[in-house]
């Protein structure tokens, strides 16, 4: 019986496996990194609703935190109060938070909000605050009367259009 001497690789095999193990490598390595992101991006969301008021919109599975102010960096971590407008569970509370996969996309299922679904919010120590969607429409950017106090309690979210041209205006009438 003749003995099998095992075969040396050759150059090209070696490059493949090379080649091969360098891309098994950069993948491993690109979707740790963007795990790594996604899950820091939980980590710091979760801790911002720990400490704030939450707004909820359960049938439409949104949850997102509410920072004072409407400014960039609020906007790219969270939902805004707009500074001004109302209190939770007095007058007309007003958030804007972003309908984009560039920011953080707490808003971009508002556009199927129907009247009758129920909004939540939470104060900071999380006592609850119940409204009810009594309207949803599209304004222009330049319309602000949608922040005025109307005499009643109210939650008004404002957030862009899929195209960014205009505002979805959701409101919500305290319970």
């Amino acid at each position: 019986m003749r003995s099998k001497q095992k075969e040396k690789p050759t150059k090209k095999q070696w490059a493949l496996f090379i080649t091969g193990l360098a891309a098994i490598l950069i993948g491993t390595g690109i979707l740790g990194f963007f795990g790594g992101r996604k899950l820091y991006r939980e980590y710091l969301r979760h801790k911002l609703m720990r400490e704030n008021p939450v707004i909820e919109i359960a049938d439409l599975n949104i949850k997102a935190p509410v920072l004072e102010g409407t400014d960039k960096e609020v906007l790219a971590r969270a939902a805004g109060h707009f500074i001004g407008s109302g209190d939770l569970g007095k007058g007309n509370y007003c958030i804007a938070g972003h309908s984009s996969t560039i920011y953080k996309e707490y808003f971009n299922d508002l556009k199927k909000a129907k009247t009758g679904m129920e909004i939540k919010l939470y104060d900071k120590d999380k006592n609850s605050y119940s409204y009810i969607i009594s309207d949803s429409f599209i304004v222009e950017p330049d319309e602000t009367w949608i922040l005025n106090d109307f005499g009643d309690n109210r939650v008004t979210i404002v957030t862009c259009t899929d195209d960014g041209t205009q505002r979805q205006i959701v409101v919500g009438i305290l319970k």
